[in-house]
């Protein structure tokens, strides 16, 4: 999958830019629903705010009360572990494809299987 392959080269030491670290926090705030995220990349840390409850959440809007609950993880490999939140349903492959037009350059479809 063009996504998976985006990943392993976004994740090696040499080429993680701000543009692929933007490209890491996507990643995870769509799997996760996180409002924040956070990457400290030396320490393999990953500091979110997970959203609870979508209802209160509305991202067009500046939120000022929204119930969240602070997430620290630790990841092994960054490659795997983002690859390990890439997901196969419609509105998923969707923003992935949006996120390969912004990262390649190119035009992708996604298609679920």
């Amino acid at each position: 999958m063009e996504m998976e392959n985006l990943i392993t080269k976004s994740s090696t030491s040499e080429n993680i830019t701000t543009r692929f670290q933007e490209l890491h926090k996507s990643i995870l705030r769509k799997h996760y629903n996180a409002a924040d995220v956070d990457i400290d990349y030396h320490n393999h840390r990953i500091q979110m705010d997970v959203v609870l409850d979508d209802g209160e959440y509305d991202p067009k809007t500046i939120n000022m009360v929204v119930s969240t609950m602070p997430v620290n993880l630790f990841y092994k490999e960054l490659s795997s572990f983002l690859k390990s939140c890439l997901t196969s349903d419609v509105k998923s492959l969707a923003f992935y494809a949006s996120l390969l037009r912004q990262h390649t350059d190119q035009d992708i479809a996604l298609m679920a299987l």
